[in-house]
């Protein structure tokens, strides 16, 4: 250890003075006191209240300027989490290889500053210019009362979240050319909501389409999920990997969902199961579309229907009474606010309607016991058994046994069942053609999957499952959302009440000739209101 340079102990951590300055003590100390910098003073007065105007200047210019600096310690201190902070802004200057930054602030919007970097990421004699923007949000220190950058990863790269880091090196997989089903070439830039599916599709298959890997800056997420690339600096040779996806459907896909929050939609091919378009429009950028765990409210109908009819409990012809409420063990269901009661409805009629009473009354009758929808979901439908393979990630839906007040809401989409738009796109596609064919993005050729099998439906189910949605399109719920399409259409619509949420999720699934597609938008209200057009909007382009 050099001349004039001193190790202490705070804590139990050794902390290097070098010279005889306490900068290193100073910073475990501050770590140890939830963190921050600055100039405050042990005797300071502790302040409270949200920081002012000055305060937010000189924290941020304080962060900013030590991480412009390659200060990852000092940056760090300024933050309300040094030790996390600290791990991330050590590893942008040494595993993500950024140097030469210069970060310009912006125009401070009350407690939050804006700012732009511009940095160079260079490997192995190779640089490239890196420009983003992020901001950071100056907040009181809990326990020290000094003023702080709340730390979020997001801060040091709007795209990071918890637990993510930065990496420059050779990917781990080459690069892909996704195209579609037709050869077109798919991209994040053209189809935003893509990006997560495209690096997953590389991360799986980029060994199998061939190509030599790049140097890339990327994001390496603390889950499952592939890297991200933000920059490549070496470019490596892309293999092409064919999918079943159409660009024109896809393209309606991304911008119906647009207009509507937190939605995601799927379409597919009834005939062979081919996923068309999958699409989503959250913050979060999950894929809903594929992975979502949530009740399909009156979606559900298509599979109770199903269930009552191979069952020998009813047709779509026999009375099916709408009734004001309905009473299942104690637990009293209601309909839709101003559905009128029809005694004398038929199936079809309360399916169209999309009755809750009627369903309700039906699962009472024998032979119907707790495990009747479970039984139809799984081998009819291919729902809730755990081996789809679509080529990604997926869930295949979940249909539990039910007792209880349970086994009346399942019925109706509500209590334990759990599905998302792909499962409900599949359901609809089987419904119509009574055969169950798994739906894939990547031909299971490629890598030798065994897609799922499930037995489906007698063809008088089918058929009269295919009328009653018929009649649902151009009669019922669905009436509005499918008015203006031609061809062969059909639909469902469902609401599903979420606890906590004033406003239920709107879902909708439908046909029209050869295409089948499911949508759901959370607390989007009624099925025809946000659901709805997102489906017609997706049939139109592929029907």
């Amino acid at each position: 250890m050099g001349k004039g340079v001193k190790v202490a102990v705070v804590g139990g951590v050794f902390a290097v003075m070098i010279g005889g300055a306490g900068y290193g003590a100073y910073n475990i100390v501050s770590a140890l006191d939830g963190g921050g910098g600055g100039s405050a003073g042990a005797a300071e007065t502790r302040r409270s209240g949200p920081p002012d105007k000055e305060e937010v200047r000189e924290t941020a210019d304080a962060f900013l300027g030590a991480w412009e600096k390659g200060q990852a310690a000092e940056a760090a201190s300024y933050t309300n989490n040094a030790a996390d902070a600290g791990v991330l802004l050590t590893a942008y200057g040494e595993e993500a290889r950024i140097a030469r930054v210069d970060i310009t602030p912006g125009v401070p919007r009350g407690a939050t500053v804006p700012f732009t970097v511009k940095a160079t990421v260079s490997l192995d004699g190779v640089s490239k210019p890196l420009r983003y923007t992020s901001a950071l949000t100056v907040v009181r220190g809990q326990t020290t009362g000094r003023a702080l950058v709340d730390w979020e990863p997001s801060v040091v790269h709007p795209d990071l979240r918890d637990g993510d880091t930065l990496v420059t090196e050779e990917s781990a997989q080459p690069p892909i050319e996704a195209v579609d089903r037709d050869g077109t070439v798919l991209t994040r830039e053209k189809y935003p909501s893509l990006g997560p599916v495209l690096d997953t599709l590389r991360e799986k298959y980029g060994d199998k389409a061939g190509g030599s890997p790049a140097v890339e800056l990327s994001i390496r997420h603390a889950t499952d999920e592939a890297d991200t690339p933000l920059l490549t600096l070496a470019e490596g040779e892309p293999g092409k990997l064919r999918t079943t996806l159409s660009a024109e459907v896809q393209a309606a896909a991304e911008k119906a969902v647009q207009a509507y929050p937190e939605s995601s939609v799927v379409a597919l091919k009834p005939s062979t199961g081919e996923v068309l378009a999958v699409a989503n429009n959250r913050d979060d950028g999950f894929n809903a579309a594929f992975q979502g765990q949530v009740a399909p409210g009156s979606t559900m109908k298509i599979i109770t229907a199903a269930m009552l009819i191979d069952n020998g409990v009813t047709s779509m012809n026999d009375p099916a009474p709408c009734t004001d409420t309905a009473t299942w063990q104690s637990q009293t269901f209601k309909n839709l606010t101003g559905m009128e009661p029809n005694e004398g409805a038929t199936l079809a009629n309360s399916f169209l309607r999309s009755c809750n009473t009627a369903f309700i009354k039906l699962i009472d009758e024998k032979p119907i016991d707790d495990a009747s929808l479970t039984r139809e979901a799984q081998e009819r439908f291919g729902l809730g058994r755990d081996d789809w393979k679509t080529g990604i990630a997926s869930f295949d839906g979940s249909v539990p046994a039910s007792g209880g007040p349970d086994r009346a809401a399942n019925a109706i989409g509500q209590g334990q069942v759990q599905m998302n738009p792909l499962n409900m796109a599949s359901v609809t596609a089987t419904a119509v053609t009574g055969a169950f064919r798994q739906p894939y993005l990547v031909s299971p050729e490629l890598d030798g999957r065994q897609l799922a099998q499930a037995k489906g439906l007698p063809s008088e189910t089918s058929a009269q499952l295919k009328e009653m949605m018929r009649l649902t399109a151009t009669q019922g719920t669905a009436q509005q959302a499918m008015s203006g399409l031609g061809g062969d259409i059909g639909a469902k619509t469902g609401s599903a009440e979420v606890d906590g949420n004033a406003t239920s999720d709107s879902w909708f699934t439908g046909f029209r000739n050869d295409v089948a597609a499911a949508a759901m938008a959370q607390q989007g209200g009624h099925g025809g209101d946000a659901a709805g057009p997102i489906v017609a909007a997706v049939l139109r382009a592929g029907g």
